[in-house]
């Protein structure tokens, strides 16, 4: 007996990416990612202009995704799409599109939470990719979030670690500031950071107690140390930028392996899978990749293209829950902060 094909249309907006993909039983077909590029002269996602940018891109994103993956879309199965966490305006945009959508086609409709979407990207059947077995750790690592995932199933999570003030995205993006870098300033940091000298400069790491994560403490030591020694040495930036950056890499890098290693201890884990837009980070990667040797540790790190927000993730969540026939109400409501 031949297995039907299911076919999921994901959508994602919770921040500045308009996003859609098609995913046919587990197999991604099409993923479509529009960038707004109006934000980087503000130095950040400036909310109002990032749902008017939903608004003007989410058609284009939509019909482009089904034509990369030869369908039409009345050959969708049901429509799964971000309820949160992220930004009001922008989720509120992917969330009345999906509604829409799935109302005209009379099909099921499928709200997925946005972190959780970046865990179970690791479910996305791909021929080079293992995906990991249960019980596994995952690090979700983002510009909104670092947390410590203990994962037992495809719905049952459970956050064992998480910053208490700011996330690691965040750290990176604030410390490429200070150094007067145009934002996102993570990614360059990353660049430079190949190019330096990870030990020139230390900086002390927090001490929080647990499984638990704070930036906001190391973020102050950054901005307090440049400004001294720029008092010093105006040319100092830009005399040792290669280095700073790697110094700031790997303070940031060690913050976070240390509590995945006790984490790992704790559980008895060994199965470590990282996820959201900083996992895309070279230094993290290799970290990780090195815990394997030196741990014991198996490692899931997943393609460049599900780390940052993508609607591939979106849609294997999708396709999970429809498996199981967990459908949304149409009264279902976009939510800005949401748990597990």
């Amino acid at each position: 007996m031949t297995k039907q094909n299911v076919y999921i249309l994901g959508i994602e907006s919770s921040c500045d990416d308009t996003a859609a993909a098609v995913i046919c039983n587990g197999k991604i077909l099409s993923n479509v990612v529009a960038t707004q590029k109006v934000h980087e002269q503000y130095g950040g996602v400036v909310p109002e202009l990032a749902s008017r940018a939903h608004q003007q891109n989410i058609l284009p994103v939509v019909d482009q995704a089904l034509k990369q993956a030869n369908i039409d879309k009345k050959d969708l199965n049901a429509i799964a799409f971000t309820r949160g966490p992220g930004l009001m305006g922008s989720l509120l945009v992917g969330t009345s599109f999906a509604k829409s959508l799935a109302l005209a086609l009379d099909i099921p409709l499928i709200d997925v939470n946005h972190m959780q979407a970046h865990i179970l990207a690791h479910f996305i059947e791909e021929d080079d990719y293992d995906i990991p077995e249960f019980p596994f750790l995952a690090m979700t690592i983002s510009g909104g979030h670092t947390q410590i995932v203990k994962v037992t199933d495809h719905f049952e999570m459970e956050i064992i670690g998480e910053t208490i003030d700011d996330a690691v995205g965040e750290a990176f993006d604030k410390s490429a500031k200070i150094l007067g870098m145009p934002y996102p300033g993570g990614p360059l940091i990353d660049k430079h950071a190949a190019l330096g000298n990870p030990k020139a400069y230390p900086f002390t790491k927090p001490r929080v107690q647990g499984l638990n994560f704070s930036f906001s403490g190391l973020k102050t030591a950054i901005l307090y140390f440049v400004q001294k020694q720029v008092k010093e040495n105006p040319d100092f930036i830009s005399e040792h930028l290669n280095d700073i950056c790697a110094s700031i890499q790997y303070t940031i890098i060690n913050i976070l392996i240390d509590k995945l290693k006790k984490a790992s201890k704790e559980t008895g884990i060994k199965s470590i899978a990282i996820g959201g837009g900083v996992s895309a980070n070279s230094g993290i990667r290799k970290a990780l990749k090195d815990g394997e040797s030196k741990y014991g540790w198996k490692t899931f790190i997943p393609k460049f293209e599900y780390t940052t927000d993508n609607a591939g993730m979106i849609a294997i969540v999708g396709y999970l829950k429809y498996l199981k026939g967990d459908f949304s109400d149409m009264d279902v409501i976009a939510k800005a902060r949401i748990k597990f």
